[in-house]
């Protein structure tokens, strides 16, 4: 497989990197990346690898777009109130990026879907917001050989890491106690509206890095960071 004509000349400033080049570009472009949830952090994660120029971008979100929702999911707009957010999702991204294929799921990711969905993808990126679904994507992701790039927020903070690459610890070496998680206080749903994006590109970024074959990934450790004074520190895991 090759670059067309007009893939080189839509992707020139990322070949132009010696990191990635086009050959790094050809990985991008036959890689397949699910990405469960497209609200704050998903639209991030979502529009910065249609625009990489992934070849398969599945998206699964059962809910729907809300007005509140507009200050920090910014893959929506004012008309989409009401519609299904993984259907619009889909326009908004096609209408990026025409040569990467969208595959979208209105449905909510559960026990009795995750390995089908799951399965037709390379690596899995976090833009849920409960600990349920992060147990089951790690689980699932464990049993098929799947990276999960994990990613969570709260107000002005929020972390990321790599989950089951290359023989890397999974989310319940994090998290070990899942009765516990469930057990905890709802943290308070007020958040900064660049938090989600700021994690969310982030995450992205660690999927590019997966993907081509460069950088240092996350793995075995979590990046935080706090916006409030933009001080970040990484732990191992």
């Amino acid at each position: 497989m090759k670059l067309t004509e007009k893939e080189t000349a839509r992707y020139n400033r990322q070949i132009l990197l010696d990191e990635i080049g086009e050959d790094g570009q050809l990985r991008l472009k036959q890689a397949r990346v699910l990405i469960v949830g497209v609200g704050g952090l998903g639209s991030p994660i979502a529009l910065y690898l249609t625009g990489a120029g992934v070849g398969t971008l599945g998206l699964i979100d059962d809910d729907t777009v809300s007005e509140s929702n507009l200050q920090r999911q910014v893959l929506y707009s004012e008309p989409e109130i009401g519609l299904s957010k993984a259907e619009q999702a889909g326009k908004r991204l096609q209408a990026l990026n025409s040569q990467v294929h969208i595959e979208t799921y209105s449905e909510r990711l559960t026990a009795d879907n995750a390995e089908a969905i799951i399965g037709r993808y390379d690596l899995v990126v976090d833009g849920c917001d409960n600990f349920a679904t992060r147990y089951l994507i790690n689980d699932t992701c464990v049993r098929m050989g799947k990276v999960y790039i994990y990613g969570a927020i709260r107000a002005f903070d929020g972390q990321v890491s790599v989950f089951n690459y290359q023989g890397g610890p999974d989310y319940r070496r994090l998290f070990p106690d899942e009765e516990e998680m469930y057990a905890m206080p709802h943290p308070p749903k007020g958040v900064l509206g660049v938090t989600p994006g700021l994690i969310g590109c982030a995450e992205a970024n660690e999927a590019l890095k997966i993907i081509v074959g460069y950088g240092e990934v996350l793995s075995g450790k979590l990046w935080q960071i706090d916006l409030k004074t933009m001080e970040t520190f990484t732990i191992l895991i």
